[in-house]
């Protein structure tokens, strides 16, 4: 099975390549994304693709859109019926939706659960994670309390995302009103997400939602849902405080490239053939669980 690293839809002008997506614009009022087998970690795009995981991301992003009751920007999951010369790339089809054109807002809504990854090193170093505070002698993986929002800026490609707290939020979104509601939002869907999984022996660790605003300042969900891309997914039988759990998603990726040493910085080192095959299991493994609510 082949990788798609790259799009190239000659009838359409792609506004965007993105670190898995790539953007056409339709029209006016629409947009055509099509999930790339492209995969990063650390903000830094890798050379190697992940076989099939633009389809996986679709399908599972496509599944929980199906579910929610927030507004959202997917239009089609049939984008081919509207656009007949999508035809003539038949391996987009299963990776490519038809979706609103909306104005992104420059945040990235992140629902924590458990405390791991990027938050562990600042609550170690703080007792913090986003101006949050937490109690102390919280282990790796541990749950926490209550769930707590920790957003972060959205960074260009090349460039590392940054943990802020609420009140930059605000300022970023420039709308305590409308902050509050994407936050909102994200813990809502996050512990009804969580609630969903857990009967099916998944730990939802954490999630990532971003939002757009359509010209009369609607609030949309937009990019993709609950999927492991943006999500932690852990295996509910073997999890325990203190360790790092068995995971079904980039995570994988991510303990192979700190165990091997790498600076995170460009030019990132190649992805083995075996990281790649156990990611693609890993992946495929969690898109039958979700599949399956």
């Amino acid at each position: 099975m082949v990788a798609v690293t790259e799009t190239n839809i000659k009838e359409l002008k792609k506004l965007f390549s993105g670190k898995v997506r790539d953007v056409y614009e339709v029209d006016e009022s629409r947009l055509l994304i099509v999930a790339t087998d492209r995969i990063s970690a650390f903000d830094v795009v890798f050379k190697e693709g992940i076989p099939g995981k633009g389809e996986v991301l679709t399908r599972i992003s496509n599944k929980w859109f199906s579910m929610i009751s927030y507004p959202h920007h997917l239009i089609s999951t049939e984008p081919h019926r509207e656009l007949p010369f999508l035809s003539n790339y038949p391996e987009l089809t299963t990776r490519s939706v038809l979706v609103r054109r909306l104005k992104r807002i420059d945040v990235e809504c992140v629902a924590r659960g458990y405390l791991f990854g990027s938050a562990y090193k600042d609550y170690v170093k703080t007792g913090e994670v986003c101006g949050v505070k937490l109690p102390p002698g919280l282990k790796l993986a541990e749950k926490l309390p209550e769930p707590i929002f920790t957003p972060a800026t959205k960074a260009e490609i090349g460039m590392h995302d940054e943990n802020v707290d609420f009140e930059a939020c605000v300022r970023i979104v420039g709308d305590k009103g409308l902050a509050e509601k994407m936050r909102d939002i994200t813990l809502d869907i996050y512990k009804w997400a969580h609630d969903l999984l857990i009967d099916k022996g998944i730990i939802l660790a954490d999630t990532k939602l971003e939002f757009g605003l359509d010209d009369d300042g609607n609030l949309y969900i937009i990019d993709e849902l609950l999927t492991p891309d943006s999500s932690r997914f852990w295996d509910a039988s073997t999890y325990k405080p203190g360790e790092s759990p068995v995971n079904f998603d980039k995570q994988f990726v991510r303990d192979y490239l700190e165990s091997i040493g790498w600076n995170k910085q460009p030019p990132p080192p190649p992805l083995p053939e075996d990281i790649i095959l156990k990611t693609v299991e890993r992946y495929r493994t969690i898109e039958k669980i979700i599949l399956s609510l």
